[in-house]
């Protein structure tokens, strides 16, 4: 069953900075901050949110329904997603505008500096889960515009379908209100620790009042694995070890495709989140978001290898 994918369609252009930010921001200076940094590597790469997860949902066998517009210089992008047979049918194209970009530059303590240009995402509003004709299993709702998110969050409810709320760096952009409106119709919300910390800056609750208002709570580490709680439970996911790390870029939204390919197919949320694990791993072995491969076979290999479970993804 398809998982919708509300978010953005990006051109990601990546670059690697040799040194650390710290040692080129002054903490108290920071009022007439003006800095640049001298890049070694740029890499233009398919990006955004929907599409990188749609990605590795369709490596592991999934079937990701991307919800979002894409610009008047998306034909290219377009080809791309059908080549790889993605559907394009609920993807919108934008006349006037190009599609939305983001300049990325990651230091080599893998902390990261974005400037992200809107493009046609600001039409994303205008997308109406409605208009859908598919069964949707569950439906993410990802960083986009703000009234787009909120949109298609009660689109989906009203709908009955699960949603999880995947808000990203455009939590800053939510009100308090906006954000626990969200979180009631949610039955997921998945952040990085950072994005948490937001989270509970935003709505005042903790992580045990937030499961009063989600069934489950999912906070990826990074490195350090990730953590999914409900009110019962709480699992602790190692990190699958990766063989590089070239570019962790990505990583967070390989690893929504593997746990949510996983949960569409019935496994439990431990399953769920070691698969999020080994596809992540698989993302930062690649520069870029959309650079990894795998098969069906090399996966279930890499997650016996890891977690010394038997993981079966044939249909």
């Amino acid at each position: 069953m398809p998982i919708l994918l509300s978010g953005s369609i990006a051109y990601d252009y990546i670059m690697d900075f040799p040194d650390s930010f710290k040692n080129h921001i002054l903490p108290d200076q920071i009022h007439i901050l003006s800095v640049a940094f001298a890049v070694e590597k740029m890499q233009k790469n398919y990006g955004g949110t929907a599409a990188n997860i749609a990605y590795s949902i369709k490596l592991l066998g999934g079937d990701p329904l991307i919800f979002a517009p894409i610009g008047s210089d998306g034909k290219e992008y377009l080809e791309y997603f059908k080549n790889f047979g993605i559907d394009t049918d609920y993807i919108s194209p934008s006349k006037d505008l190009l599609t939305s970009s983001a300049h990325i530059i990651t230091d080599k303590d893998d902390n990261q500096i974005t400037a992200f240009y809107a493009g046609a995402g600001i039409e994303a509003d205008k997308l109406d889960v409605n208009n859908i004709k598919k069964d949707i299993k569950i439906a993410l709702i990802c960083a986009a515009k703000q009234t787009a998110m909120i949109a298609h969050a009660k689109q989906c409810f009203d709908l009955k379908i699960p949603i999880c709320f995947d808000p990203g760096q455009q939590i800053t952009a939510l009100s308090p209100q906006e954000v626990a409106a969200i979180l009631g119709q949610s039955k997921f919300l998945i952040v990085n620790d950072y994005e948490m910390k937001l989270v509970q800056e935003k709505t005042g609750w903790d992580g045990e009042e937030l499961l009063n208002h989600v069934e489950v709570l999912i906070t990826t580490l990074g490195s350090k694995g990730s953590v999914i709680r409900t009110k019962n439970e709480i699992f602790e996911i190692a990190a699958c070890p990766p063989q590089s790390v070239d570019d962790p870029t990505g990583a967070g939204d390989a690893y929504r495709s593997g746990f949510f390919t996983g949960y569409v197919r019935g496994f439990d949320y431990k399953t769920c989140g070691q698969m999020g694990s080994v596809a992540a791993t698989y993302a930062v072995e690649k520069y870029g978001t959309q650079n990894h491969k795998f098969t069906i076979e090399e996966f279930e290999k890499r997650y016996k290898n890891t977690y010394s479970q038997t993981l079966s993804l044939k249909t």
